[in-house]
């Protein structure tokens, strides 16, 4: 699934980041000194990542150093004999763990993007450490006790908003984190923290190593009906790089449906594609993750028992736009009836089409795909192979998605091939502002790789911050099929949506301008964050846009607009599925995360299918997004109780499209707008206030429901 990868604030129970206390250094530690490329700010511009001085052997001790010397850092405000200040402890704190932050980014990346064994047992190995160093800065009585006194103070200081925000913020985050229980408490909540950070990454290598090991070997090719000659070829490709001469190899996505379903017309081979991915980490093997969530959602509810809530979603959604567990439900409960209907009657409509074929069997899984595919081209005339042509994925990204950024929003991107990549793949492009001066690097990492997590994200590299005078270093990174040597990558309509969603967030993050780190850009609540992406996916098929970047590859013919009408129309088709199978995710993750008695965790997939039937998802044809023993969002990248954000934020941006659609669209001056009131403001201001600002209201569902065709209520 698309998604960002949000700050320090927002994955304390992740342990995907850190901020705060050193650590025994283990036997295999090595000395860390000037010659470790992390050792200093780098000089390259923008303090871009020297990737091609970083080895594998430089992240242990960089990463070690880097919690030593914050802890330091940190003791120093907490022992120190000055009344607590805002300056002395808030401003302080966010100047603390340079170095470690300096190599996280990058460790974060590269363990993400293009890992190997050693990362991936060194990610192992830092994850309860980095969790424990987080911790003692957390559960650190004289420092929480410098911070509480200055929030107690608040009224008498004399704070800008952004100061105000970060002191209410941190604060917050300090009682989240179990500042105020009893020392044997927090004692308690440290070991379970560390615990729980190993068994996400552990976790996270699993799932890797089992979407690999899950990976569907064709031996035949008329298995392969359906598919053009470059996916052929790109198949073989990928055969040929395992040693599989004269066969095919279609990898697994992140998600349960696979790309290739919608094409392939061998039913055996769909349902060998389908079953590769629903039981690509249920093979009682290894790579068999079921023990490990299973492990982490006691730990979760046995934590938020400790902190005095019933389930983990009550503790975990107190900083959240939504707040409660009941206002999740509330929200769900609004979509749930109308889009299983919906998906019910789009079940009926293939099914009639396979009796209509003669097809003599019940729809399934594996067949929804296909048979939809055939259902769109029979009721508005839309073939995929009959898109993708117009869709070149260096036209869309700098034609399309860049286009749209300068007509919005005034910037200009400049490729730069002088900056060292993580991966020959990788692209570079310098960012200038609308007066024309560079003030940010984005890098784009399009293409599937055995040793790449699924889905797509966005995160920093460099994070933008005034206090620390540094400015912001953006990358996307997502999965798409790399075409054989010497053919276009042509991607799907899908595929295009993904990529202005990713430089949604990259936008999110590039127009940061806030004074500190912690509030910058991107680090925001789960159910805003997405907000931003998903907006900016609108503009895939606005007009002025799509025009500049749906050229035909040979030809150079801009796409028909008898084919956009197409597109256009077909908007709505499917919309029961997909909505479907997303909420049946959000409802899987929120079950698991409300559950309020540890006997209830004892059995994954039985816990599964009961959440299911329990909140009404037991559609057979129509599984769950993502299943839970490969739910990676919600075991290890931080949206454990969160992942309802991607329909919440759904309804943020379809009525703030609305706004823009009632002001004239895309423009300069609504793009403007847009940036300076959202785009800009990172988390300097409650969420919900700040939407409110722009759109004049709360935010209203019913943009969401006419824009997935759902009835309005």
């Amino acid at each position: 699934m698309k998604g960002v990868f949000i700050a320090w604030a927002m994955l304390l129970a992740a342990g995907l980041v850190a901020f705060g206390p050193g650590l025994i250094k283990p036997a295999s530690y090595k000395l860390f000194d000037d010659s470790n490329p992390f050792s200093s700010a780098s000089s390259l511009p923008y303090q871009a990542p020297p990737f091609d001085k970083i080895k594998d052997a430089d992240f242990e001790p960089a990463l070690l150093e880097g919690m030593r010397i914050q802890r330091q850092e940190i003791d120093k405000i907490a022992q120190s004999a000055a009344p607590p200040s805002f300056e002395n402890t808030l401003v302080a704190m966010e100047k603390t763990g340079e170095l470690l932050t300096r190599v996280n980014n990058v460790f974060n990346l590269l363990t993400g993007a293009n890992t190997n064994p050693v990362l991936q047992k060194l990610q192992e190995d830092m994850a309860p450490k980095l969790s424990a160093h987080q911790d003692a800065t957390y559960l650190d009585a004289k420092l929480f006790k410098r911070v509480e006194t200055v929030y107690n103070n608040r009224t008498n200081a004399k704070l800008d908003p952004e100061s105000r925000r970060l002191l209410e913020w941190v604060y917050q985050q300090f009682i989240l984190a179990g500042a105020k229980l009893s020392e044997a408490d927090k004692a308690s909540l440290k070991k379970r923290n560390e615990e729980e950070a190993f068994l996400s990454a552990k976790f996270t290598n699993q799932l890797l190593a089992a979407a690999k090991e899950g990976a569907l070997v064709i031996s035949d090719s008329a298995r392969l009906a359906g598919l053009t000659q470059a996916e052929k070829e790109a198949l073989a490709q990928n055969a040929n790089a395992k040693n599989l001469p004269g066969k095919w190899l279609i990898p697994l996505q992140n998600t349960t449906q696979q790309p290739l379903l919608h094409a392939l017309s061998n039913r055996q081979t769909r349902q060998a594609l389908f079953e590769a991915s629903w039981n690509r980490a249920e093979r009682s093997d290894s790579n068999d993750t079921r023990k490990t969530i299973l492990r982490i959602a006691q730990i979760r509810l046995e934590k938020a028992k400790l902190m005095g809530y019933p389930n983990y979603a009550a503790w975990k959604l107190q900083d959240q736009m939504a707040k409660t567990d009941q206002a999740v439900e509330n929200f769900l409960v609004q979509l749930v009836p109308s889009a299983t209907a919906k998906a019910r009657s789009e079940a009926a409509d293939i099914q009639a089409l396979i009796d209509k074929q003669g097809g003599g069997f019940k729809l399934q899984p594996w067949d929804w795909d296909y048979y939809a595919e055939q259902v769109r081209k029979e009721k508005y005339d839309l073939d995929d192979n009959e898109i993708k042509p117009y869709f070149e994925l260096n036209k869309v990204l700098e034609n399309g998605v860049f286009y749209a950024a300068t007509l919005l929003y005034g910037l200009h991107f400049k490729e730069r091939h002088d900056l060292p990549v993580y991966q020959a793949d990788v692209r570079v492009f310098e960012v200038a502002d609308k007066d024309n001066k560079p003030f940010a690097l984005f890098y784009c990492d399009y293409f599937k790789r055995d040793n790449k997590s699924g889905g797509a994200w966005m995160s920093n590299m460099v994070g933008q911050s005034t206090l620390l005078r540094t400015k912001p270093v953006i990358y996307n990174v997502c999965n798409f099929t790399k075409p054989a040597p010497g053919q276009p990558s042509l991607i799907s309509f899908d595929d295009v949506t993904t990529m202005f969603h990713e430089f949604g967030h990259a936008l999110h993050g590039l127009f940061a301008s806030q004074k500190y780190p912690t509030l910058s850009g991107t680090n925001t609540a789960r159910d805003f964050v997405e907000f931003p992406s998903q907006f900016n996916e609108h503009w895939a098929l606005d007009p002025k846009v799509l025009q500049h970047y749906a050229v035909h590859y040979k030809t150079g013919k801009p796409m028909p607009q008898a084919l956009i009408e197409k597109i256009k129309k077909a908007g709505t088709f499917n919309k029961g599925y997909s909505l479907t199978e997303l909420l049946a995710a959000s409802a899987l993750d929120m079950q698991w995360h409300s559950a309020t008695d540890g006997a209830a965790l004892q059995d994954a997939d039985q816990f599964e299918k009961e959440a299911l039937q329990k909140t009404g998802f037991n559609l057979p044809e129509v599984p769950t997004r993502y299943r839970s023993s490969y739910f990676l969002h919600i075991w290890s990248n931080g949206y454990a109780a969160g992942y309802y954000a991607y329909q919440w934020t759904k309804m943020l941006e379809e009525d703030a499209y609305a706004w823009f659609t009632e002001r004239g669209g895309l423009t300069r001056a609504n793009g403007q707008r847009f940036r300076d009131m959202i785009l800009s403001r990172g988390n300097t201001e409650d969420l919900a206030r700040l939407f409110r600002a722009f759109r004049g209201h709360d935010p209203d569902i019913r943009a969401m429901q006419e824009a997935l065709g759902l009835p309005v209520r």
